[in-house]
């Protein structure tokens, strides 16, 4: 009786390997077909796909062009806490309407406006630029980094000058509460 059970499980174990190979094996040839499938596909397609155009660098005179008087603005030595607004004029010297897509800010100090409508060629257009002082003292160079529909496509304005610093004692007499 212990042979049979023995037999009967060398059996399974058997039959089972047979099975397991067999699987594989058909696993194996599935795979190998599909693989096969997919490289005629892959053959008979075009490398490109049929919504993709084909592009060409741009044109330098088909795109807006900044035509800025300054670039720089010093706003020279200023008390903290003050507000310092510019505003950067310019001209489309471009063959094409200018648009402005965004400005950003150097810092939460520094705000930005700008012409939201494109700039027709030959037209005008601002840039206007806020710095605020308050905690700023010393050296300051805020800038406004644009980007447009120009070559390059992004065109950097600056403001620059001094921030006096607010009296650390304030007024004479005024040091404090007096402990008495």
């Amino acid at each position: 009786m212990k042979y049979i059970k023995l037999s009967v499980m060398a059996l399974a174990v058997a039959l089972f390997s047979v099975g397991c190979e067999t699987k594989s094996a058909d696993q194996s040839d599935k795979i190998a077909e599909l693989e096969q499938k997919l490289s005629r596909l892959e053959a008979a397609q075009p490398a490109t796909p049929a919504n993709v155009t084909s592009s060409q660098p741009a044109d330098p005179s088909t795109l807006g062009q900044f035509g800025f008087s300054e670039m720089e603005f010093d706003f020279g030595t200023i008390d903290e806490g003050k507000v310092v607004e510019h505003i950067f004029k310019f001209t489309n010297d471009g063959q094409a309407p200018l648009v402005i897509s965004n400005i950003t800010a150097s810092c939460g100090c520094t705000s930005p406006d700008w012409t939201k409508t494109p700039i027709k060629p030959g037209d005008e257009g601002f840039v206007k630029v806020v710095f605020n002082s308050t905690a700023k003292p010393g050296t300051q160079a805020p800038t406004v980094t644009i980007q447009a529909n120009t070559n390059p496509s992004v065109t950097r304005l600056r403001m620059k000058g001094n921030v006096t610093p607010r009296s650390q004692a304030g007024a004479v007499g005024q040091a404090g509460p007096v402990k008495r």
